[in-house]
Parts: structure tokens; sequence; C-alpha cells
């Protein structure tokens, strides 16, 4: 009997036969590795389901017990901890404006009066908070303005802030409490880093300028002239600017 074929069907060759058979061949072994795999990956979950489980909730619970964390203990101790410091920040702005008892309130500000805690009293007793953070920039500086220059670069180093202006303030401080233990090596270090780490029209070149005046101090006019210059450039529209050529002529003439 005749069998019938489409017009212009072409049997395949042999050679596309075979390569038909072999493709076929590849993909079912493929499908049959990936079947293997899936049937490895199944008797492993189950001779671990066990494991799993307790991983699964051990994970679980930290993530909860972390939230609970935050919500229940966490949140009302920053809360009680800035109205506890709230006192301490009165007596230290009262101090740095002016008053004629600025050593007493100064004093007020570190450990406490009128039945509030002070910012040493912060430190102490919600160290892990916010507040407890920015009780050691308060700390270093009312420290600084009493002249207690190791207390309050112990202070000030304990301080940590992405801050655009509180960050380089403390870093300067630093500066100035090693320039008044006559340490200006360190101080010329610590007023380099506080003008580059947030560039900013006031810190950055206030900075500078005690930098270059460190710079010269120590007989370094290459690096004095280079930070003056960097006041010159960049920052040309601020106090620090006018004073540039007078301190520039004193890196020349030496």
């Amino acid at each position: 009997m005749a069998t019938y074929q489409k017009r212009g069907y072409k049997p395949k060759t042999k050679e596309e036969v075979e390569e038909q058979v072999h493709e076929e061949s590849a993909t079912a072994e493929v499908f049959d590795s990936l079947d293997e795999g899936a049937t490895r990956t199944e008797a492993w979950v189950e001779e671990n389901q066990k494991p799993i489980f307790i991983g699964i909730a051990v994970i679980v619970l930290a993530v909860l017990g972390y939230l609970a964390f935050e919500k229940f203990i966490q949140e009302p101790k920053e809360l009680e901890a800035s109205n506890e410091m709230y006192q301490a920040q009165n007596y230290f702005n009262e101090a740095i404006e002016g008053s004629v008892e600025k050593d007493s309130l100064f004093s007020l500000a570190l450990n406490g009066g009128e039945g509030k805690y002070g910012f040493l009293d912060i430190i102490d007793n919600y160290g892990s908070t916010k507040a407890g953070n920015l009780a050691h920039y308060y700390a270093g500086m009312a420290f600084l303005n009493t002249n207690k220059y190791q207390e309050a670069i112990d202070q000030l180093e304990d301080f940590s802030s992405d801050d655009m202006m509180l960050a380089p303030l403390a870093k300067g401080a630093i500066g100035d409490a090693f320039m008044q233990l006559e340490q200006p090596e360190d101080a010329l270090s610590y007023y380099k880093e506080a003008a580059e780490m947030r560039a900013n029209d006031f810190t950055t070149p206030r900075f500078l300028m005690k930098a270059a005046q460190t710079a010269i101090a120590l007989g370094e006019n290459d690096k004095a002239a280079s930070f003056l210059n960097t006041i010159k450039e960049d920052y040309s529209e601020s106090a620090e600017a006018a004073n540039v050529p007078l301190y520039l002529g004193m890196t020349e003439a030496e």
C-alpha cells in the first residue's frame, strides 16, 4: 500500500534524524537530572524539617523581639531621656548666652539641678539613647568652657553624629582642647578633620583657618598656605576670607 506524502514533503536525512534523536535524548537527560535534584532536595527537606522550622522560628522571634524592644522599651526610654535633659540644656544655653554665672551654670548643666538630671546623669542612665549620645556633645562643650580639657576630649570623642554642623563642631572642639593642652600637632589633625568632614559655609572655613593658624605656629607653611588658599578659592564670602591675605603673607615671609 502506497504511503501518502504531502506536497513539498522532504524526507529527513539520516544525519537530521540522528540529530533530533540526540537532542531529544539530551533534553530527557536534563529533565531526569532536574527530577533527581528535586527528589534529593525533597528528601533533604523531609529529613531536616525540625531544624529548618526551628531556624525559621528563631528568625521570626528575633524580628518580633526587636520590634517589641523598639516599641515598648526604647521609644519610651528616648522620650524619658529627652524630658530629663530639658533642664540641663536650659542651663547650658543660659551659660552660652553670657550669664555672669557661667561656671556655675555649666556645673548645673553637667551635674543637674532643680531635681533634674545633668548631662553626666543622662549619659549614665540613658547612654543607649539619642539623648544620651547628644549629652556627650553638651558635656564636652561644658567641660571645654570650664577649662577641663581632657574631660572635654573624652566626652566629645564619645559623641557621634551625621549632622552637618554638630559633627564638625565636635571635632573642632577637640582640636581646641588639644591646643589648650599645648598639643598643637593633635589639634591640627582634628581641625583638618573637622574642615573636611561636612563641607558647608560655616564650619569649613572656620576650621580651615584654625588649621592654617596652627600649621603656621608649627612652621608647616606649605600646609597653612593650602588651607588658606582653599578658603580664598571656595569660601571667599566667609568671614575668615578677610584674614586670608594676612596669614598668606605670614607663610610667604617665613
